[in-house]
């Protein structure tokens, strides 16, 4: 039975991983380099670790919806966050691949608010887990104004 819940706690950090590598297939390259971007424009190397300890969040953050609630209980909290999973694994190709801050832009307003959604329903649940999405929030907060600055910065 534990054995059970640690294997399901492994694939929730996977499946978590795994959309941060669907987004890695989008490498900014010299397209992105060529941009304006604003003096608060992190560093290159800073996002891989950051994006990396956030997508284990995630994973134990779901995975303590999962083991707490009844079916009924964790249904809604845990499909909000993989549509906003859907979402951010969906930026990259829009902002990267597509050369499309603009609908970058859409995509991590719409995932920002699936975010907070997905805070408030997984603290109902269960108190750690929503606490666990917090720097997630915080960071796809900054990342947003980022994504909005640059897509001004060159139109």
């Amino acid at each position: 039975m534990k054995l059970r819940r640690y294997l399901v706690l492994a694939a929730f950090i996977i499946i978590c991983l795994s959309a941060g590598m669907i987004g890695a297939r989008y490498a900014p390259g010299e397209w992105y380099s060529g941009l304006n971007k604003p003096s608060l424009n992190p560093p290159a190397f800073i996002f891989a670790p950051v994006w990396t300890v956030l997508y284990i969040l995630m994973g134990i953050s779901a995975w303590l919806v999962w083991i707490r609630g009844k079916n009924r209980k964790r249904l809604l909290p845990l499909s909000v966050f993989a549509a906003q999973l859907v979402l951010n694994a969906l930026w990259s190709y829009l902002f990267f691949g597509l050369r499309r801050p603009d609908l970058g832009f859409i995509d991590i307003v719409a995932m920002l608010a699936l975010i907070w959604v997905t805070v408030i329903l997984f603290l109902k649940v269960r108190r750690a887990a929503g606490l666990l999405l917090v720097p997630y929030l915080a960071w796809v907060s900054f990342a947003t104004v980022l994504n909005y600055q640059i897509w001004r910065l060159n139109l």
